[in-house]
């Protein structure tokens, strides 16, 4: 279901016959794309990368080298995974059951790691499934996130947990005049509840 004239994949990538690869999107050097998972337009998937079985990626996402994203996650437009990341999805892993014997599909339920739009997860980090990670939030790399991450949030540390706020452009907000500025578009946000919003005003 991959349009190569519109994708490039490279020779030594595994693209599952129904796994769906979107216009512009790129799949580079031994990755793998399991049965019927959906790429959007424009995706960059890179070396050794692994997408699970069903697993959903918005436009404009880039998975980095060797990240592994298991199903059934599900990726937002313009999501960046950074390299050796992983999104787990197995509360209580076993290789065994009880009696000794292998454990199979049958065996247990996959949870899965939502990331919203313009979110970034960094280098080896680890999203402990079943966690959402909202729009715009930035987990700082090796931070192992095991709840919830609010929108705009800067997230660090084993476990994961918020130190600050980021805003569109991925830099750390300031606190200016009751609200937090982006050094960089000068956008405002306003904070409430322990959540941050974008100021209707910009």
């Amino acid at each position: 279901m991959t349009d190569t004239r519109s994708a490039r994949i490279e020779g030594s990538a595994d693209v599952d016959g129904s796994a769906v690869v979107g216009p512009g999107s790129t799949v580079w050097h031994l990755a793998q794309i399991r049965e019927n998972a959906r790429l959007g337009a424009d995706c960059t998937i890179g070396r050794g990368a692994y997408i699970g079985p069903g697993v959903r990626l918005g436009d404009a996402c880039k998975v980095q080298n060797y990240a592994l994203v298991y199903e059934p996650a599900d990726l937002g437009d313009g999501v960046f995974i950074g390299p050796a990341a992983v999104l787990t999805n197995d509360e209580f892993p076993r290789a065994i059951n009880v009696d000794g014997t292998a454990k199979s599909a049958d065996d247990w339920h996959a949870v899965g790691v939502t990331i919203e739009r313009g979110a970034s997860i960094g280098a080896r980090a680890v999203c402990v499934a079943p966690v959402r990670i909202g729009a715009w939030a930035l987990v700082a790399a090796g931070a192992v996130v095991t709840k919830d991450v609010p929108a705009y949030a800067l997230v660090v540390g084993v476990p994961a947990r918020r130190v600050g706020w980021v805003g569109r452009a991925g830099r750390p907000l300031v606190a200016e005049g009751g609200a937090w500025v982006c050094p960089v578009t000068g956008e405002r946000y306003v904070e409430a509840d322990g959540e941050l919003a974008l100021s209707p005003a910009g």
